[in-house]
């Protein structure tokens, strides 16, 4: 043989190597990265359950101390919180030193301060569970039964973006009245033998107020977040006008991605597929709500964006609102590793799944059967619109690899 042929030969043999051993390893990459996802599934089902214990076998920090340290810039909480049900044991049963108003906002909430100087955001049932919220998605008063079931599908979507939220009743009269602020107590009144409050927010009306079963009311607790981690308000890229008759430009022009894939901060770092992600979950709770979202001061677009405020969620069960898919459908990418964790909560899982993590709650049942069916189907739905962006762009294009190193030190 010449030498130019086994140059050549040579080269060619090279070329296969070099090819093989790329396909190789990245097919090892992504093949360690699903067992990964598998197994990161598989400690989330087997920690769904979460006993509201008082206990803290682990450390000796308060609830509220171990709460602020599990904060980082792209998660909420750890996947591994053995503490969980110590801090949510916590928000359901430590004494309220004060009652405020909300904070600014279109719905009813008051502020309220826990023993040992915790805020948490109280949020008034409304709602029996079985009513249906007719009219626009976004219709009605906020549901607090919704803000509990939220949280826990973002800890079985893996996110674990959103705030803690856990069920609480209050005694009004006995907790919140004494220590209420003048502005809240204000807006206190009785109706037949119920105490009620209408509070103060852009929808409150005092001919509107929330009223408790005598006394007793029923809600939810959000955990607030650390004050050390201060928090920067965006519009979302795909908001609603709220204006009838006035369309935004995501919902008549559908290479609208485009775009935005050209603004920052989604033309680089994570912030598009937080986008993708949090379009799924709002589409699973029936939330079209999200005009605005929050991130962390100063993150250039590498914090998370945090699931905040989920209360416009679980109002119809018989409404599947696609436009929340916006995001998914006309960008056509989704991460890897939520595309795996969609899967493996297909066939009844995912339902099975939330009832599990909802089961220990104070105000359980959380959701009726209706709304755990809905999310099932829902599933489904979000599954087929990613295939058909497979099947026209290759799934090279569409699920893309996004994992980043979290640290808790």
């Amino acid at each position: 043989m010449k030498l130019k042929q086994r140059v050549v030969l040579l080269a060619i043999l090279l070329v296969i190597f070099i090819f093989t051993k790329v396909f190789l390893i990245d097919n090892l990459d992504t093949s360690a990265a699903n067992r990964e996802d598998q197994r990161a599934f598989q400690r989330m089902l087997s920690g769904l359950r979460v006993a509201l214990d008082p206990r803290l076998e682990h450390t000796l920090q308060s609830p509220w101390e171990i709460a602020a340290q599990w904060v980082v810039p792209r998660e909420v909480y750890p996947e591994d919180t053995p503490e969980l049900g110590a801090v949510m044991h916590a928000m359901t049963t430590k004494r309220i030193i004060k009652a405020d108003v909300g904070y600014k906002g279109t719905q009813l909430k008051a502020l309220l301060i826990l023993e040992g100087g915790q805020k948490v955001v109280f949020k008034p049932k409304r709602y029996a569970r079985d009513y249906v919220v007719e009219g626009e998605p976004y219709a009605g008063y906020d549901r607090h039964n919704a803000e509990v079931a939220a949280f826990h599908l973002d800890r079985i979507l893996g996110f674990r973006r959103a705030p803690l939220v856990v069920g609480r009743f209050v005694n009004l009269r006995t907790e919140i009245k004494p220590v209420a602020t003048e502005q809240l107590l204000g807006t206190f009144m009785t109706v037949g033998n119920n105490t009620c409050f209408y509070g103060k927010c852009y929808y409150c009306r005092e001919t509107e107020p929330a009223c408790a079963d005598g006394d007793i009311m029923e809600g939810s607790v959000t955990l607030w977040l650390p004050d050390v981690w201060p928090l920067q308000k965006h519009r979302h890229p795909w908001g609603r006008t709220y204006r009838e008759g006035k369309l935004a430009r995501w919902e008549y022009d559908e290479s609208y991605c485009e775009a935005v894939k050209k603004t920052s901060p989604y033309d680089s770092g994570p912030r598009l597929l937080d986008i993708i992600d949090t379009a799924v979950f709002d589409y699973l709770i029936g939330n079209a709500d999200r005009h605005h979202y929050e991130s962390f001061q100063d993150d250039e677009g590498a914090s998370m964006l945090i699931l905040l405020d989920n209360a416009k969620s679980f109002g119809n069960p018989a409404l599947d609102e696609r436009s929340i898919l916006a995001p998914l459908y006309q960008c056509c990418i989704i991460r890897v590793s939520t595309w795996n964790r969609l899967n493996y909560l297909k066939n009844g899982v995912l339902k099975s799944a939330l009832k599990t993590a909802m089961l220990h709650d104070p105000i359980s049942p959380v959701l009726s059967d209706p709304h755990l069916d809905a999310l099932d189907q829902r599933l489904l739905s979000i599954l087929a619109t990613v295939k058909q962006c497979t099947d026209q762009f290759g799934p090279d294009v569409v699920l893309v690899e996004d994992r980043m190193t979290l640290s808790h030190l």
